[in-house]
């Protein structure tokens, strides 16, 4: 993934600081990520998020609000309307660089922003919430205790999350006046709300009125034990593998012809976590999982070890051979499963002469039917002209028996 600084300019003339985050590989579409209130672009949920669509081919475009992190203007001088407008001059931007949004994601209020804005943008397919209020006015509870202030005084310093920021009564005015209802059900995007259901901040029951009011096609998947921020990696890395799976039915992807010398593609390998061995395995634009290394060796284990992926590619053809032999054969195989193990061992173990080791892979293949004796040995036999396996026996020894019957 590759990242662009940009600028676009906002509601009030101001220029709003951005950030691209583009696929190493083909572009295939691009998302649109709003932060939460008083929050930034540069959130974990945000980055991971943009990461794992930057695997699949979407580039993001993630910005901060006015008067926000590295944005100009005044954040007292905004309201929810003008967060709104500042998505929908966003979108604008990405148009002009012929990268129109088909994808818009909104966290918290930010989710509640891309509802409102949706329609009006006419390139997006998809709508994303993640903790989103039902009533953007839900927002007031963090600093209701200085309701009297601001209505007397017009404006006054609250403190959120740590943060102190001047809010005006006219924020309080606009956000108040706000109104999903309509946008909802009128929303022609497909829509997905992700919630965590002991979520303190913006309570479940708002994700239950966002799925009810909306038509059809819509999703929800809880976060379960995230909190409001999806601060834990784990969790962000959740919402964001069921964001790029749910947006490869919604969002049209058109990936470009294989490369020549390549038929199936490039297979992608990125870094998801710095900190780990954790990787992002992409596969063209429908297929992902995840690689790692055991927490014994550093690693997370949330995926296969790259041997794992090395012997589950020589199972899955093995298997795979033998179905399509027993199957124009029209013999009787109900089933087929193979076992694989991977070890090191001593060049000379092998009667090769070398004093290296080099790997062995032992296969026990499984074959359940009516198979007589015959039919068994030749569907043995037939392992043996995986393409897979003749690609690792070039360099490797792999050894293969049958299972008991």
């Amino acid at each position: 993934m590759s990242t662009q600084k940009l600028t676009f300019t906002g509601h009030s003339g101001h220029k709003l600081a951005a950030r691209l985050d583009l696929p190493d590989g083909p572009h295939l579409a691009t998302a649109l990520f709003a932060h939460c209130f008083t929050c930034g672009k540069d959130i974990a949920a945000a980055r991971r998020v943009a990461a794992r669509l930057a695997s699949l081919g979407i580039g993001v475009l993630r910005f901060d609000f006015t008067g926000l992190g590295h944005s100009e203007g005044e954040f007292e001088n905004t309201h929810f309307s003008s967060n709104v407008r500042d998505i929908e001059l966003a979108a604008e931007a990405l148009a002009a660089r012929g990268m129109a949004p088909a994808l818009l994601i909104g966290h918290s209020l930010g989710g509640a922003a891309v509802i409102k804005a949706a329609n009006a943008i006419p390139s997006v397919q998809a709508v994303v919430t993640i903790g989103a209020p039902a009533d953007p006015a839900h927002v007031i509870e963090n600093f209701e205790d200085a309701l009297p202030r601001i209505r007397a005084e017009g404006a006054t310093e609250v403190c959120l999350g740590g943060r102190p920021f001047r809010i005006r009564d006219s924020f309080v005015s606009d956000v108040s006046a706000a109104n999903l209802d309509a946008d909802l059900k009128a929303l022609k995007p497909a829509l997905l709300v992700l919630h965590a259901p002991r979520d303190t901040v913006v309570s479940i029951d708002n994700a239950a009125a966002i799925f009810m009011a909306a038509r059809h096609p819509k999703s929800f998947v809880t976060l379960d034990d995230a909190d409001h921020l999806v601060s834990r990696a784990e969790d962000a890395e959740y919402a964001a593998e069921v964001i790029s799976s749910w947006a490869t039915r919604y969002v049209d992807l058109k990936p470009p012809a294989p490369p020549i010398g390549a038929p199936e593609g490039i297979v992608r390998v990125s870094e998801a976590d710095p900190r780990g061995f954790l990787q992002d395995v992409q596969s063209g634009p429908a297929h992902h999982t995840l690689a790692d290394e055991p927490l014994a060796y550093g690693g997370t284990n949330k995926g296969m070890t790259p041997y794992g992926f090395l012997s589950a590619g020589l199972g899955a053809c093995t298997s795979m051979t033998i179905r399509m032999y027993a199957r124009r054969k029209g013999w009787p195989l109900d089933h087929v499963w193979v076992d694989v193990s991977h070890n090191k061992v001593h060049a000379q173990d092998a009667e090769t002469g070398a004093r290296d080791k080099i790997d062995q892979f032992h296969r026990l293949i499984h074959l359940e039917g009516a198979l007589d004796d015959e039919q068994r040995a030749r569907l043995l036999q037939i392992a043996d002209r995986c393409p897979v396996h003749r690609t690792l026996e070039a360099t490797s020894q792999v050894q293969t028996e049958l299972a008991a019957p």
